[in-house]
């Protein structure tokens, strides 16, 4: 499948995205654009967000220079899209040339969004959690939910799935799609090794008092600064991220919580020791567009290799 291409700039759709990126070719490079992140390679701002308060959504612009691309990501969050049975999340990117400053192509980036975010959780998983890790517990069945255990099947082998979700049938759904058990949240966290917490929430859905000593967390769904899914005993735990700048400034599991940064998944990846304590590790994402330009750059090569 090739590309619209005429004299004008190349666009690429959603399903010209999804027939070559893959899982297996953009967890690596999640790993490397975070290890160059937090080594100082990449130019990024933190993401500019413009609330669009009469229809209960945001507009944010996410640009970045990693190497010989660059580019921007235009992404709209709108939580009651849900309601309207449409994606609460949808993108565009713009990549350019860093050395002439040309650009390549524009492209959809909703499943660039989907697919990179369960990817750089899944190179947290892999680098954060025990290495005999069995139960992983899921709250949430959407979009998230599903790209994340499709990301996870690559690197780990979970003996046990728990399930749960605000509305049952949707639980009930996702959970026969992948051979899990439906739970209560506090039997989904409870002895789990890995908890995935990817809802649209406002308020906390996981405590703290949940989760076993040595657990790993992948916090995901509250990415706007007035929105948590983790409460405050949770947060107390130690919290990696992407970007302590970024994190600070829009992760309300940070900021409602007041809680403090041990370190940025880069650092680690790059050789960075993490003192967890006995506590259990908390990887707050609220994704960076360092991601963004890197998994367009996979998309763009495919097309043009």
């Amino acid at each position: 499948m090739s590309p619209m291409v005429t004299n004008k700039l190349p666009f690429l759709d959603e399903n010209q995205v999804r027939a070559v990126l893959s899982y297996e070719e953009l967890i690596p490079a999640m790993r490397q654009a975070l290890m160059d992140f937090s080594a100082g390679r990449v130019q990024q701002p933190v993401r500019a967000i413009i609330p669009v308060s009469s229809y209960g959504g945001w507009f944010g612009i996410m640009p970045a220079v990693y190497g010989k691309v660059m580019g921007a990501k235009m992404v709209t969050f709108y939580p009651g899209n849900t309601e309207l049975q449409k994606h609460t999340h949808m993108a565009m990117i713009q990549l350019f040339r860093s050395d002439t400053g040309e650009p390549l192509a524009s492209m959809d980036g909703r499943l660039i969004t989907e697919m990179r975010t369960a990817a750089v959780s899944a190179v947290a998983i892999d680098h954060l959690a025990h290495p005999r890790a069995k139960v992983l517990g899921i709250l949430g069945s959407g979009v998230q939910a599903r790209s994340h255990f499709r990301a996870l099947a690559g690197i780990r082998s979970f003996a046990e799935v728990r399930v749960w979700s605000r509305t049952q049938d949707h639980a009930q759904q996702f959970a026969a799609e992948i051979g899990a058990r439906v739970t209560t949240a506090e039997e989904a966290v409870s002895d789990a090794d890995v908890v995935l917490a990817l809802t649209s929430s406002p308020q906390p859905i996981l405590c703290g008092r949940w989760l076993r000593p040595d657990a790993m967390v992948c916090a995901i769904g509250a990415a706007t600064p007035d929105r948590r899914e983790l409460d405050e005993e949770a947060m107390r735990g130690t919290v990696v991220v992407e970007s302590r700048e970024a994190a600070m400034r829009e992760a309300g599991d940070i900021v409602l919580a007041h809680a403090q940064v041990s370190a940025e998944i880069g650092e680690l990846l790059n050789g960075a020791r993490l003192d967890r304590g006995d506590r259990p590790v908390v990887f707050k994402s609220v994704g960076i567009a360092v991601e963004d330009i890197a998994a367009a750059k996979l998309v763009y090569d495919k097309f043009t290799a």
